[in-house]
């Protein structure tokens, strides 16, 4: 049976029943991948499924995509520790996906494209166009390790293994079903993950509410007793350093989701899966009613943590909030459903793992590298889905040293690169001729600004899109403008 477990990193022993359905569950998700990416013969369905994959499992995709370990665990984190206010970046999530649907979506679908940044080439050309692929590369390879990380924490704890064999072990298996089955296994494993994650997650806080005396009565009296109502959703304050604000969610919010599902491969890339573009922005609109309605359950989570540990105070108290609901899971959940609640947890996290290996292997393919031969592009992009797992694996080893919640530096990562990527998009849609140069130019300036904005000033990340796009994007016109004799694509 389980011993007691410290609020840290002491190890559990975990029943057999749990480990029989855990292990169980994770061959599973790989043979299920495998089998669902049988009969991959070419490039086209390795990184876009034949454009044949239909709206509902790519709406489920999407949305698992972004729900990684980062939603299970540090979303309830935010409101153990605060409020509800992070349900206010979801509103502009919802405006930022129809934005795309509208305007981007019909230039992904105007030819035949594998990647977001190929529009990129028909307006500036190579250069830039490969600029912006490693740009994407290296921000997902960051984010996404920092996440295999976070999902490596629980198994660390279960399976009384170090963190670096528990990183190394979820990392493996889901590069195995990646590497066999390309994107068409990929989104049938999200679809797969996506059910089993918010049917462990309602498991999870079914037994929560259960182990409040009380129950969702307490939850909200203490909820509403403590300091600042940890009920409150909307905080009207306009302060450009405040990260859960209603206007940075609304614009800052917006303006990101452009860029994170309207110019990042990982999403695109599942609008090229689909069978046509109405499905695509069927999935998409409607996926962002999904994540708000996710977001908020993972919040109220976090609030009956609160409640929960405030009537069972810790022996010690938690040194990150990504660990509080890690710790209930191991600690509370009865033998045989903590098996189950674990296998959701590394649903999230195998989700969002896999596709950014998918992507970034058909990104570096696609763009940049560009084999003769279909089939040596076939080839090299399941040999690079390892490269990039193991480059994950790194850097999720590396993320035991962070000092600050994992969310917040994933999305500043994100935001970062994000709004420089939109900004040189939204110069490719400009009115009149914009240089390859400029564009080039526009990016730099950008990349520098966005740096000492982050390392030196206390401006919030929700704001980074915004601010990276806006000033890529002037700074290319006004270099166009001035220079307009200079070489365009």
């Amino acid at each position: 049976m389980r011993s007691g477990l410290c609020t840290q990193y002491a190890a559990v022993n975990i029943h057999w029943i749990d480990a029989t359905l855990l292990c169980g569950y994770l061959l599973g998700m790989v043979a299920f991948g495998m089998w669902m990416g049988r009969g991959t013969r070419s490039s086209a369905e390795f990184m876009v499924g034949g454009h044949s994959l239909p709206w509902w499992a790519v709406l489920c995709s999407i949305v698992a995509t972004e729900t990684s370990t980062i939603t299970f665990l540090s979303v309830p984190g935010v409101a153990y520790t605060g409020d509800l206010a992070f349900l206010q970046l979801p509103l502009g999530y919802i405006l930022g996906r129809w934005i795309v649907s509208s305007i981007l979506l019909p230039r992904y679908f105007s030819g035949e494209l594998f990647t977001a940044y190929e529009v990129l080439d028909r307006h500036f050309g190579r250069i830039v166009k490969r600029v912006a692929s490693l740009l994407f590369i290296v921000t997902r390879t960051l984010g996404d390790g920092f996440r295999l990380f976070l999902g490596a924490i629980v198994l660390q704890h279960v399976a009384d293994i170090d963190m670096n064999t528990a990183i190394i072990a979820l990392g493996i298996a889901t590069i195995i079903y990646t590497f066999a089955g390309g994107i068409r296994a990929v989104i049938w494993t999200d679809f797969i993950q996506f059910v089993v994650y918010m049917v462990g997650a309602a498991i999870a806080f079914g037994i929560l509410i259960n182990s409040i005396e009380g129950g969702w009565g307490s939850v909200t009296e203490l909820a509403h007793a403590a300091d600042g109502d940890k009920l409150r959703i909307f905080h009207f304050d306009f302060d450009l350093t405040g990260t859960y604000l209603f206007w940075a969610g609304l614009i800052g919010g917006g303006v990101l989701a452009i860029g994170t599902h309207g110019v990042d491969q990982l999403m695109v890339q599942r609008y090229l899966s689909a069978r046509s573009q109405d499905e695509a922005a069927l999935a998409l609109r409607l996926s962002g009613f999904v994540v708000l309605l996710q977001f908020a359950f993972f919040l109220l989570i976090g609030t009956a943590l609160y409640a929960y540990y405030i009537q069972n105070p810790p022996p010690e108290p938690f040194a990150k909030s990504d660990r509080v609901f890690a710790t209930f899971i191991v600690e509370k959940m009865p033998v045989g459903l903590l098996g189950i609640v674990l296998g959701a947890l590394f649903s999230a996290a195998m989700s969002t793992l896999s596709s950014s290996l998918n992507s970034s292997a058909t990104v570096l393919v696609n763009d940049i590298l560009k084999p003769d031969s279909d089939r040596a592009r076939l080839r090299l992009a399941k040999w690079l889905t390892i490269a990039f797992g193991v480059a994950q694996i790194v850097v999720g080893i590396s993320g035991q040293w962070l000092e600050s919640s994992v969310i917040g530096s994933v999305l500043a990562i994100q935001s970062f690169t994000t709004g420089i990527i939109l900004g040189v998009f939204a110069l490719g849609l400009a009115k009149g001729k914009v240089g390859t140069n400029s564009a080039l130019v526009g990016l730099v300036v950008g990349l520098a600004v966005m740096s000492a904005i982050k390392f030196g000033t206390p401006l919030a990340w929700p704001w980074f899109a915004l601010v990276g796009s806006t000033i890529t994007f002037c700074t290319g016109w006004v270099h166009n403008k001035l220079f307009q004799n200079e070489t365009s694509a």
